[in-house]
Formats: structure tokens, C-alpha cells, sequence
């Protein structure tokens, strides 16, 4: 077994136990109990937890080599943060297969399938690392979209904290989401003669599938917290 296979059923391991754990110790609030599921969720998503499986920004400024060769370059600790986020994606997916219906979590499920593929693969070779954690920058917005559904499930739409989080949250959707995924399509566009055509094939591929889905929940959340 390679370190970075290592990482990643370590990384499963700790995240379903965490998992197990926050069922325990935190009772969902009452307007919640019908969906116990989505409450642990929200809260244990480590989306919630800031830095655990999400790059910080000021790493890039750090290391500039990243945005011009993600192939080859990548600060330290990359790889194992990549190896991390690849049991959490999984321990996920088979949370959602455990606890819910497939027509209520089929878009996740699909999105997570995608992941684990275009970061195995940047597990498995040591290369494109640096792209993963460009991607892994999509992941900050997930904070604000995690609150957001603890929000709802507690009843606190009409509040101050869930209009200031609409807001912060529609705002990182643009800066770390949009133009995060356009910057990768791009990148891939002009690149394409020195990625090698399977590798091109899956961020093709990925890219064709996440910027629509992407496009799709910005318009759900646009629609739902600013035009109703």
C-alpha cells in the first residue's frame, strides 16, 4: 500500500468515526429530528471545520509556481491533504447510500463519484496535485452552504445571521466556486497538448460535468434566498 492509499482509509476511518461520534453527542434541534441524517451532516461536513480539507488561500500567494504548472508543482503537504479529502469524499458517499434514497441524493452521490476519480487519480500518480487543491478552493464556499442548512433545519430563515450568510455565501459561491472552475476549464483548454489524453479525458470530462451542476445550485440559491 502506498502512503497516500494510507492516508485515505485513514482519513475514512476518522471521518465515519467522527461520524458515529457527532450522532451520539449532538441531539438535532426538534425541527430536525424528522431528518436526524441531514443534521449530522451539516454539522460534521468538514467544510464546517475550516482548514480540515480545505486549502487556505494565502498558500497560493505562498507558492505562485502553483498557478503556472499544477501538474509537478505543489506546496508541501499537498498530496496528503488531497489523500484526505479522498476519504472524506467516500465516507460520504457511503453515508448517503446508507441514510438516503437514491432519487433524494443522486446529484451528491454523482459529484462525489467525480471527485474520488479526477483526486484518486492525482493520489495515485503524485501528479496534478496542485490542480486537485485548486479544486479543493471550491470547498471554502462549502462552509456557508453547510450553515445554511443548519440555518434552515433550525427554523432561523427570517434572521439576521441567515440573510448576512445568503449573502457571504452567494459571494464566495462566485469567487470560489464560478471562477474556480472556469480558471480549471481554461487551464485544461490550453494545456491540452502537454496533459496526456487520458488524464485529459477525466478533466474533460469532469469539468463538463461540475461547472453545469455548479451553474444549477447558484441559480437554486439566487432563487431561493434573494427572489422569493
Amino acid at each position: 500500500f502506498s502512503p497516500g492509499l494510507l492516508l485515505v482509509a485513514g482519513s475514512f476511518t476518522a471521518f465515519r468515526l467522527l461520524n458515529r461520534g457527532l450522532e451520539r453527542l449532538v441531539p438535532p434541534p426538534p425541527s430536525a429530528r424528522r431528518n436526524r441524517w441531514k443534521t449530522r451532516k451539516g454539522i460534521k461536513g468538514p467544510e464546517a471545520l475550516p482548514g480540515t480539507h480545505s486549502p487556505s488561500p494565502h498558500r497560493f500567494c505562498l507558492h505562485p509556481g502553483l498557478s503556472e504548472d499544477p501538474v509537478g508543482t505543489h506546496p508541501p503537504g499537498a498530496h496528503s491533504l488531497v489523500a484526505v479529502s479522498v476519504g472524506y469524499f467516500l465516507e460520504d458517499f457511503v453515508d448517503m447510500l446508507c441514510n438516503q434514497k437514491l432519487h433524494q441524493s443522486w446529484e451528491l452521490l454523482f459529484h462525489h463519484s467525480v471527485v474520488i476519480i479526477c483526486f484518486g487519480v492525482a493520489v495515485l500518480l503524485h501528479q496534478y496535485v496542485g490542480f486537485a487543491l485548486v479544486a479543493l478552493l471550491v470547498e471554502i464556499n462549502s462552509i456557508f452552504l453547510h450553515l445554511r442548512q443548519i440555518l434552515l433545519m433550525a427554523n432561523l430563515v427570517h434572521t439576521t445571521c441567515y440573510r448576512l450568510n445568503s449573502i457571504v455565501n452567494l459571494g464566495t459561491y462566485v469567487v470560489f466556486r464560478i471562477a474556480t472552475l472556469a480558471w480549471m476549464t481554461r487551464w485544461l483548454f490550453l494545456n491540452r497538448k502537454n496533459v496526456p489524453p487520458a488524464t485529459y479525458a477525466v478533466g474533460t470530462v469532469g469539468m463538463a460535468i461540475m461547472t453545469p451542476m455548479n451553474i444549477i445550485l447558484f441559480y437554486r440559491l439566487l432563487r431561493s434566498d434573494f427572489f422569493k
